[in-house]
């Protein structure tokens, strides 16, 4: 029998022994996805989950040049939307690779923070966000600047201020804190 079944059986009989009625609520759980190859784990945090992933290698090595690590290790909540190598591959030449220099910590922060955004946002909140304002969402980023999102059918398509457009390719893989979707972008603030 599951620790569930148990705990609903116990207080199904102690509900009875006291001759009362009881509402037991299961906690949800949230889904293990695989993301890169690797297992996303609901109960570990975004850099936990996100080192395992062959897909995002490039993104882990940009958070850790900008030193985001302990941030995005923290309580959160944040919803991030993370790149995959591809997206980084498809920068012009050169970019992922200035980024990364010491020179550039800055602007390499204002890249990553930009596809932050505070708070956890799953896809229907953000399908949500968009069905109320015309199949358009907006959301403010860590950076400052703001993400906005166009609902087409099922996808969830993502595009920057400053031109820039991709889309969800995964969504809702929830972490301990926050949750990621990843994208097949890179949107430059």
């Amino acid at each position: 029998m599951s620790r569930f079944a148990n705990i609903a059986r116990a207080a199904a009989i102690a509900t009875i022994a006291l001759g009362g009625v009881a509402t037991i609520a299961a906690p949800a759980i949230a889904k293990t996805m695989m993301v890169g190859g690797a297992a996303m784990y609901p109960d570990k945090n975004i850099i936990e989950n996100a080192v395992n992933s062959k897909d995002h290698t490039t993104l882990v090595a940009a958070v850790k040049a900008a030193g985001l690590v302990d941030t995005l290790s923290g309580k959160g909540p944040f919803t991030v939307f993370a790149p995959t190598n591809e997206a980084f591959a498809a920068l012009p030449k050169g970019t992922v690779e200035t980024l990364l220099e010491p020179a550039n910590k800055d602007k390499l922060t204002a890249v990553l923070t930009y596809h932050v955004v505070p708070g956890k946002i799953s896809a229907a909140d953000i399908v949500a966000a968009a069905k109320k304002m015309n199949g358009m969402a907006e959301y403010k980023t860590v950076e400052g600047e703001s993400i906005k999102f166009k609902v087409d059918g099922k996808k969830v398509w993502l595009m920057g201020e400053k031109g820039g457009k991709g889309e969800v390719t995964i969504a809702d893989v929830n972490q301990s804190n926050g949750v990621i979707h990843v994208i097949d972008t890179v949107l430059i603030p």
